[in-house]
């Protein structure tokens, strides 16, 4: 699994789910690597859980790997490979990374080890198992925690229904976290911006068991506010909940930004609200749901005029079409008028300020 670490550090720690699934999953092997400009490995370092190379997952939990001695550069890209010994039914995945995942045929055996791919005869667009990379930081390193659904998640819809995702996005790393990280390291802040996104998750409603993870208030605690060094959760949510049914409305999804906001203050942090962007013409968001455009509306007034939150980043304001303000700017759109495209992505990082970033690092901070 290809992915690519926000911070820079030289101890890191791989992390590993198997959060929904239904029997116990044993890891016989992981191994991290650095790629090579042929686009082979360098030699794999062995990432051991409690000094074993092998660890049982039982359904509903997760595993941290040891620190290793691994260095990892922020937007540099690595390999972690898993072997999983024995038969694992329905593995927890990240369905839209975009990136490229290969794996062996069943039952090939352990190639954590290998450094070429010809055992890898298979692709995916996901990453099971794998759900995070932590690297170890200096205690003024703070982390922003992006949480949203496919927007920030840094889905591209390739024709008008939307799925398939655009496989040329796909290890490019031009979601708008990504985008927004590059600023942070090009204004040498210390702050890492954690991808919490989950493609067409909802505030309110569950998308198991479609992979599309438990509603935002029920994963808000684990996802978001129990992040290492999280000072702050970026909150740009809740077209889903208008355009999928079953249908909210703007009372009921900001009363669950409310349940948000007191989650993150009754820990101490702040929560920042992100302005819902216009899908008046998209399939999902316009014409399947007509109600929408009304809704968003409401929503958007309300994040700019509120005071419960700490901070409002107007992604709306940034990415709407001047002559059409319930669209999209066509110039950010992906053909499906509901996600932004590349161009789109970075106006979003170019909304959030980075003067805010900055005073997140007045306080101490913790590892990362």
């Amino acid at each position: 699994m290809t992915i690519t670490p926000h911070l820079s550090g030289a101890t890191t720690r791989v992390r590993l789910s198997n959060r929904f699934g239904q029997t116990p999953v044993t890891f016989g092997r992981v191994t991290v690597a650095a790629l090579e400009p042929t686009g082979g490995l360098h030699p794999p370092t062995p990432a051991p859980f409690e000094g074993r190379a092998e660890t049982t997952v039982a359904p509903g939990h997760e595993v941290l790997s040891d620190p290793i001695a691994f260095p990892v550069t922020s937007m540099r890209p690595l390999v972690v490979t898993v072997y999983v010994a024995g038969t694992a039914t329905g593995p927890t995945k990240h369905w839209n990374a975009n990136a490229t995942t290969r794996y062996t045929a069943p039952g090939s055996g352990d190639h954590t080890h290998d450094r070429g791919r010809a055992a890898f005869t298979s692709t995916t667009g996901s990453w099971p198992f794998l759900t995070g990379l932590e690297v170890l930081s200096s205690r003024t390193t703070r982390s922003l925690v992006a949480f949203g659904d496919s927007i920030t998640d840094g889905f591209v819809g390739a024709n008008p229904l939307s799925i398939p995702a655009d496989r040329r996005v796909a290890d490019t790393d031009q979601r708008y976290p990504d985008f927004l990280q590059r600023r942070i390291n090009d204004a040498a802040i210390p702050v890492s911006v954690v991808n919490a996104g989950i493609s067409s998750n909802r505030i309110l409603t569950s998308g198991e068991p479609l992979m599309l993870g438990p509603s935002g208030i029920a994963r808000f605690t684990r996802d978001a506010l129990d992040q290492p060094g999280v000072a702050a959760v970026l909150v740009q949510e809740g077209i889903n909940d208008l355009g999928l049914p079953p249908q909210s409305d703007a009372a009921r999804i900001i009363a669950g930004y409310r349940q948000l906001i007191t989650m993150a203050h009754d820990r101490g942090l702040e929560i920042w609200l992100g302005t819902l962007l216009p899908a008046s013409d998209a399939l999902v968001n316009g014409v399947l749901a007509p109600a929408a455009e009304r809704q968003r509306q409401q929503i958007n007034a309300w994040i700019r005029s509120q005071r419960v939150a700490d901070r409002v980043v107007d992604f709306d304001r940034s990415l709407r079409d001047p002559e059409a303000p319930s669209r999209l700017r066509p110039s950010y759109s992906s053909p499906d008028r509901l996600h932004p495209n590349t161009t789109g992505y970075q106006a979003m990082a170019n909304t959030v300020a980075l003067s805010e970033l900055k005073r997140l690092t007045a306080t101490a901070g913790c590892t990362n």
